[in-house]
């Protein structure tokens, strides 16, 4: 298969982030074989590797929202904890990584775009983003961004501190309740609440919408 008809399967495809084993079975040829083409559309900028094993389809960089799902795959996945706290405008410090919450192990995986740290969440916490589709990844809520990054570093024991927190004029602390009282431990149950009602106590409250 010529090099532009390898490229137009791959578009007609429709996904804009790929694993090397898709494009094989697209293309009905060996790992080795499409590994090898896909190597040739890289050099010629016509796809762009973002890790060992996982392509974007075109010259220009992907959105990194397209490259979670396929990460953690076949884990479900969103965007969370710090990142979405920094998009929300809740908190000012850009976060070095790209921080998901995961159903899969907690992980760090370094990409051509940045470095995603994947933390793990028990199934009755998983949940409260949008924005997700079929190829792109979701954004928690403001409240569940926030009860996520508690409930992840509560699990590590003792008192959570976080940097000067800005809560939306939206924010919902009915929300925050409903997800802590998910928790299946009432012991991690109390040592959440007890981070979050801090939390929540020394924020201040930025008088615009939630992102």
């Amino acid at each position: 298969m010529k090099s532009t008809e390898s490229l137009a399967a791959l578009e007609r495809f429709g996904k804009r982030v790929i694993r090397t084993s898709e494009a094989s079975a697209l293309w009905q040829v060996s790992l080795p074989s499409a590994s090898k083409t896909l190597s040739r559309l890289s050099s010629a900028g016509l796809v762009r590797e973002v890790r060992s094993g996982i392509w974007a389809v075109g010259a220009a960089a992907p959105d990194v929202l397209e490259v979670v799902p396929v990460l953690t795959r076949p884990y479900p996945s969103y965007v969370s904890m710090y990142s979405a706290l920094f998009r929300h405008g809740m908190i000012e410090q850009i976060p070095r990584a790209l921080h998901v919450v995961s159903l899969g192990r907690p992980k760090r995986v370094v990409t051509t775009l940045c470095t995603v740290v994947v933390h793990h969440l028990q199934p009755e916490m998983f949940g409260g983003f949008q924005g997700e589709t079929s190829f792109r990844s979701g954004m928690a809520t403001p409240e569940k961004a926030l009860v996520d990054t508690v409930t992840v570093l509560s699990s590590r024991g003792g008192k959570v501190t976080l940097p000067e927190v800005e809560l939306p004029v939206s924010f919902n602390t009915g929300e925050v309740q409903r997800w802590t009282e998910r928790l299946p431990s009432r012991r991690v149950r109390t040592i959440v609440n007890q981070n979050l009602d801090r939390i929540i106590k020394l924020a201040s409250v930025e008088n615009v919408p939630a992102a």
